[in-house]
């Protein structure tokens, strides 16, 4: 059989078996939730918003993952092109997971309820914070990313039909506008719907922030998923210790690219120690909460950063994968970290509801990243470099 044989790529039956667990969870999770709007709306809603905005920084990593792989090029990118498009197609599904902090904004943020009018800071910024411009955002920003995703995948999946190099062109044509776009649409969501939790308080570095832990989060899901097909036919033997090699490179790269941009936000605004800027920081280095981010510092950064040196960690597909779930556990840390401290200001305070809601919507997500991403081949068949990007490092 040829390379371009769709029969030959065709999803490993595990999957059906993620698939079902992951809905089992999801819907378990999501009746917990249920459970939790009745006793605790506003801690239901702070804990939803933790668990959309982690699976979402997901889906839109991966999007941006895949832009920059048809840009760039190499090895590293190819084999697992298709799981880019399907974490990025699940996100008609983010969107709707969503609307419960649509629907509790005034719940959420200081500046939609009517006492707001009396702060003149929270007044000055009323043009832009405000709930039919937050909403009308809100759509507009997962149009723009559903857009990308489904132009790409579309361009994608008529590849495999015939093989057609200039497909590669036209990919690479939409990435180069689309990840500035993605840039700054990514950059005013996380503004709108994390930054502006504490509305007297800003940073001009808090969208470059999600950068770093989108790419992150989904160089470490690309990873877990690697393991799970590369022991499994049809792509046991296919990617192997050169592949993980790369995609362990790359997860260290975002380790410290995260890392910059947290240490620079601080040191600015530190160093400045002016009363606007330095609030935020305040209710995280106290009450218990300076903890967590002293986790972070560690868990985040430190820990990762000295794991991946190795070699030959990176070369082995199990201990990397103990890595990037690691990083994704601190992921959830980091947003926990984000968000809690609006919430809880004098008290550490880890509710069931922000380990149930992240389940609840991980486990929809999951379950739909697998339907989207067994129903075709599972790498792009007739991509012109996909031979030479398979096989093990005796054939480079």
């Amino acid at each position: 059989m040829t390379v371009a044989d769709p029969t030959r790529f065709t999803a490993p039956a595990a999957l059906d078996r993620l698939q079902r667990i992951a809905l089992v969870v999801g819907i378990v999770a999501l009746v917990a939730c249920g459970v939790g709007v009745a006793v605790d709306l506003p801690q239901f809603l702070s804990s939803w918003l933790l668990g959309v905005t982690y699976w979402l920084g997901i889906s839109i990593g991966c999007l941006a993952l895949a832009m920059i792989h048809h840009l760039t090029g190499g090895d590293w990118g190819v084999p697992v092109r298709r799981v880019f498009e399907a974490a990025a197609a699940v996100l008609p599904l983010v969107a709707v997971l969503f609307l419960p902090v649509l629907f509790g904004v005034g719940d959420l943020y200081l500046w939609a309820r009517p006492e707001a009018a009396a702060d003149p800071v929270l007044a000055h910024k009323a043009p832009f914070l405000n709930e039919p411009f937050f909403r009308l955002r809100f759509v507009l920003y997962f149009l723009v990313w559903i857009g990308l995703a489904a132009w790409l995948r579309r361009l994608s999946l008529a590849q495999d039909r015939a093989p057609d190099p200039s497909l590669n062109k036209r990919m690479q044509a939409i990435s180069a506008p689309g990840l500035v776009v993605w840039a700054l649409v990514t950059t005013f969501a996380y503004v709108d719907w994390l930054m502006s939790l504490e509305p007297h308080w800003f940073s001009t570095i808090y969208g470059v922030y999600f950068f770093g832990g989108t790419g992150l989060s989904s160089m470490a899901f690309l990873i877990v998923v690697a393991v799970v097909l590369g022991r499994r036919a049809p792509m046991a033997g296919l990617i192997g210790r050169r592949h993980f090699h790369d995609w362990g490179k790359l997860m260290f790269a975002f380790v410290l690219l995260w890392t910059y941009f947290a240490v620079s936000q601080f040191i600015i605004i530190w160093s400045g120690n002016l009363p606007e800027e330095i609030e935020w920081y305040l209710h995280r280095m106290s009450h218990g909460w300076q903890y967590v981010g002293i986790g972070l510092a560690l868990g985040h950064f430190a820990l990762p950063f000295a794991l991946l040196l190795s070699r030959d960690l990176k070369r082995n597909m199990t201990r990397l994968a103990g890595v990037a779930v690691f990083v994704l556990l601190m992921r959830w840390v980091d947003h926990l970290w984000q968000i809690a401290p609006v919430f809880h200001p004098e008290h550490v305070s880890v509710h069931w509801l922000d380990v149930a809601a992240p389940l609840a919507v991980g486990g929809l997500w999951l379950a739909a990243f697998v339907q989207v991403f067994k129903r075709r081949p599972i790498v792009p068949i007739n991509d012109p470099y996909l031979e030479e990007s398979l096989g093990d490092e005796a054939h480079h």
